[in-house]
């Protein structure tokens, strides 16, 4: 039964987070909490728009090395959209987030899933290319008063390519703090988006993340608890739901993997989704988690904005299902299924990050809240401090 088997998850997490809990950790009880979000760049939401009390740090997504010099070279990148500079749209977003009446911690985020993987394999593995690539991104972040770095490789693609990544970290870090030695500043954040499980096993060779180097080197993981299922699917399901009954496909499973493998619960950071995703019903009869699909609904690439999701629940006929069995919310009507987070899920799983003593959580993406900041907000208010 689906009880049974999420009664098990969480007895079995809870033993091996007591074993964890005893063993020595870099993080102590004053440990930084993280309630972050991650802002695209984008000039029809500029950085005046957040609103950052309800944030501890900010992530600007994205920078890309050059391919030939493996820089990051900002002078020759431009904005996604407009035709500002990324160099003006950098020192306009650290700018704002500094005189904000709630000042907050920016990092820079280098990749992203548009990136390219190649390129990031071959850096982490060339010694030349990576000690060019890791000083120009501690300068970056100098230049235009970030206070970190965050790399997002979607995804390592070998067992070799993610032990490269955790030679990455080593370096990373070693250069971090001798540039915070040399120069007297406080040494940048580093930190990583990665995979919502310890391990890729969906599609390709079998590899795991490098949970050694992580817990030496980084100040924490940005964990993809989402997009766990979506129009390529050819049934519903919850993208980013609590259990799955039937798969180790679901936010604990992920989040469990990663403290079984090894990491430090306060090197986790929960992500969750300020979006829904969309399907088109094959038979109006049949509408539940699992239900037959023919594709994408509504929305981009079957993906809406919460926003847009609560239009779509006004619509007659629309009904609002919250499902036990996945700890997740969807809607449907006669034609399509969204799948989504809403305010009490979001609740329940700020109680459980809580209770699992994760670092905190963040969001993707700014933008795609309320105009009212409503998930945001809610979200902060059940993160009770600590």
């Amino acid at each position: 039964m689906a009880t049974s088997t999420n009664l098990r998850q969480l007895l079995t997490l809870a033993l091996v987070l007591f074993t964890v809990a005893t063993k020595s950790s870099t993080c102590t009880q004053s440990t930084t909490r993280v309630k972050a979000i991650y802002y695209l760049d984008n000039p029809t939401f500029p950085p005046s728009s957040i609103d950052t009390s309800l944030f501890t740090h900010i992530f600007y997504a994205f920078l890309v090395p050059n391919s030939i010099t493996y820089k990051l070279e900002i002078q020759q990148q431009q904005q996604q959209q407009g035709s500002s500079s990324k160099a003006t749209s950098l020192t306009t977003f650290t700018n704002t987030c500094k005189t904000k009446p709630s000042p907050i911690t920016t990092l820079i985020s280098i990749g992203g899933a548009n990136s390219n993987s190649t390129l990031f394999a071959f850096i982490a593995s060339d010694s030349t290319a990576r000690a060019t690539f890791i000083n120009s991104s501690i300068e970056v972040a100098r230049a235009y008063g970030f206070n970190g770095i965050d790399f997002d490789w979607e995804f390592p693609q070998t067992a070799k390519e993610m032990n490269d990544l955790g030679d990455l970290f080593l370096h990373w870090r070693n250069a971090i703090s001798d540039e915070a030695i040399s120069t007297g500043k406080p040494p940048l954040l580093l930190t990583a988006a990665v995979y919502f499980s310890a391990a890729l096993f969906l599609s390709g060779e079998p590899r795991t993340y490098p949970v050694d180097s992580i817990n030496k080197n980084l100040d924490w993981i940005n964990v993809m608890s989402y997009d766990l299922h979506g129009a390529w699917d050819n049934v519903t399901g919850a993208p980013s739901g609590m259990f799955d009954p039937e798969t180790n496909v679901s936010v604990v499973s992920g989040l469990f993997s990663w403290i079984q493998t090894g990491l430090l619960p306060e090197k986790l950071v929960m992500g969750m989704p300020l979006y829904g995703k969309t399907w088109k019903l094959q038979d109006p009869n049949k509408h539940g988690v699992g239900a037959p699909s023919v594709g994408p609904g509504p929305g981009v690439d079957g993906g809406l904005a919460y926003f847009q999701v609560l239009d779509f629940n006004k619509q007659t006929g629309t009904k609002v299902v919250h499902d036990k069995k996945t700890g997740s919310v969807y809607s449907y009507n006669e034609s399509y299924w969204v799948g989504y987070e809403d305010l009490f899920t979001v609740s329940i799983k700020i109680g459980f990050a809580q209770a699992v003593k994760l670092r905190g959580y963040f969001f993707w993406v700014a933008g795609l809240d309320t105009s009212d900041w409503e998930i945001s907000t809610q979200a902060s208010k059940a993160w009770k401090l600590i």
